[in-house]
């Protein structure tokens, strides 16, 4: 029997900043929930929208995957390992901490937000060497289908790479539309955050913004009760 749990948009930590308008689905910063630390390897689900013009300092990570999937505007990024780029939306970033890196996140434009999702994964090795990935992806190759944007290192496969058995795939979906899922490794679960409309996921309904994992099962069916967008994280519970 598949095990699930269920995190409605409106149960999401908040935090405004002014310039940083932020909802954690899981514990972040002064945000804390026993009950919400981790969904297996995914460690941190933030959807930020950053004011113009305004961002993230420079400040430091190790050990963690972190994954940014912009979805208005354009952040600028820039990085200890000499990177420097603006992403956008249909761009994906990974980058794989290891022993250590800096980076810094702006809105490079001061007239209009910037919104984006900030993920975390706890990586499957410590202490690698820090490592940056980029790709930018066709929209229409998600189209009432699942398109894979991020995958294990040395895999091969479309997306970017972290550190860990994961999988994520975008889906954007006309209503009515069902696709079902095979789920990568017997070890692994889904969690499903919806971008926009409406879907049921294995007979539970959700909305925009709605988050909802589900474990110890084969296959999902999914079903777009609206023309919905989503993305679907295929991640290991035995971390």
């Amino acid at each position: 029997m598949a095990k699930t749990i269920l995190h409605k948009a409106n149960t999401r930590g908040h935090a405004d900043h002014g310039w940083l308008n932020s909802y954690h689905t899981f514990s972040f910063a002064n945000y804390y929930n026993p009950e919400r630390i981790h969904f297996g390897a995914l460690r941190v689900l933030n959807d930020d929208t950053v004011a113009g013009g305004k961002g993230f300092g420079k400040h430091p990570h190790d050990n963690m995957e972190i994954i940014s999937i912009p979805l208005e505007g354009d952040l600028e990024h820039t990085d200890s390992m000499g990177n420097k780029t603006v992403i956008r939306n249909g761009d994906i970033q990974a980058m794989s901490a290891g022993t250590g890196v800096a980076h810094s996140e702006y809105n490079a434009n001061a007239d209009k937000e910037v919104k984006f999702l900030q993920i975390w994964l706890f990586p499957d090795r410590k202490n690698i060497q820090p490592v940056y990935s980029q790709v930018t992806l066709q929209a229409a190759d998600r189209k009432n289908k699942l398109q894979q944007i991020v995958s294990p290192r040395s895999n091969g496969s479309d997306g970017v790479t972290v550190q860990q058995s994961a999988w994520f795939s975008l889906g954007d979906l006309e209503q009515g539309k069902q696709l079902s899922y095979n789920i990568k490794r017997k070890e692994n679960g889904i969690y499903v955050f919806v971008l926009k409309g409406e879907v049921t996921i294995e007979g539970q309904k959700l909305d925009t913004r709605d988050g909802f994992g589900i474990w110890e099962t084969d296959t999902i069916s999914i079903t777009a009760g609206t023309h919905a967008e989503i993305l679907l994280m295929d991640v290991p519970m035995d971390i």
